[in-house]
């Protein structure tokens, strides 16, 4: 599933259409509802207002530099994450249903802006980071709605591979619960990666990002892999016609043994097993 933008609930898109109203009603020599609308919705500290405030900073930079526009989003996120959204939602409800009772929805939302696709990637960011259902996330969809955003802010084409990594390094400061887009992002960028790894391979590489930072989860994997790997070294060895390749792979089969429970897994691990495989993979081409 993906995230949809949605310009009833974007309020940045919202304000900027009703200044936009305003103007039209005032060439018109009408008496603009807009002004009420915006003056009951978009003034004091509400969290409407606190949000639409992260629209408008977003709106007011332009052509800055790269390091300034990454620090601009993760200012952005950061404190829209410490919004409460549940009285977000219910206040952006009554800022539809003043717009609705003064004009016509449908008209009101077709109006134009210039910046919508900065709004409109925003509005997605931001919901995909505060959506509680993060296993909905697409990872690629977020790497494109930063590059539109960063791209808006530098007026300079992104890297979408940098940006990804970007993402990445951003989301692994989270909490647990918002580390798991990070886990996505690893995922896709392994896969896209590591293709001609084997199969074997493949899956401890997930395991290792999926597992995060339990400790006893990797040792109990690593392990298991260990006692299954040896096993295989043991019964392959045994085709082997070469009396010095069967020596070297006795020594490595005695060398194989689990990891304590005080021992904490590190990259070197995972390298072992990495290698292990490749040395199976070897002995049952023979």
């Amino acid at each position: 599933m993906k995230i949809k933008h949605s310009k009833y609930r974007n309020t940045g898109l919202i304000f900027e259409l009703l200044v936009k109203q305003l103007a039209a009603d005032t060439l018109n020599k009408k008496d603009s509802s807009a002004i009420s609308i915006i003056k009951k919705h978009f003034t004091g500290k509400t969290a409407l207002v606190r949000e639409f405030k992260l629209y408008e900073f977003i709106l007011k930079n332009r052509q800055v530099a790269q390091g300034k526009a990454e620090t601009i989003l993760s200012t952005v996120t950061e404190i829209s994450r410490k919004i409460d959204q549940s009285l977000l939602k219910k206040q952006k409800y009554d800022l539809i249903s003043s717009i609705k009772e003064s004009y016509n929805v449908e008209d009101f939302f077709a109006i134009q802006t210039p910046d919508y696709r900065a709004l409109a990637s925003l509005y997605c960011l931001l919901e995909a980071q505060n959506n509680q259902d993060y296993d909905v996330v697409d990872p690629q969809q977020l790497v494109n709605y930063k590059s539109t955003l960063l791209e808006h802010l530098t007026t300079k084409k992104q890297n979408k591979e940098d940006v990804k990594d970007s993402l990445i390094e951003e989301y692994s400061k989270y909490d647990k619960d918002l580390k798991l887009l990070t886990f996505k992002f690893l995922l896709e960028k392994f896969n896209d990666t590591y293709k001609d790894l084997l199969k074997e391979q493949k899956s401890i590489l997930r395991e290792f990002i999926t597992s995060g930072n339990s400790q006893k989860r990797l040792r109990a994997l690593v392990n298991r892999e260990l006692v299954a790997i040896k096993e295989q070294v043991s019964k392959l060895s045994s085709k082997v016609k070469d009396d010095v390749v069967k020596i070297k792979l006795d020594e490595v089969s005695k060398s194989i043994s689990p990891i304590v429970n005080k021992e904490k897994i590190k990259d070197s691990h995972l390298i072992n097993l990495m290698q292990y495989y490749d040395l199976v993979n070897e002995l049952k081409s023979l």
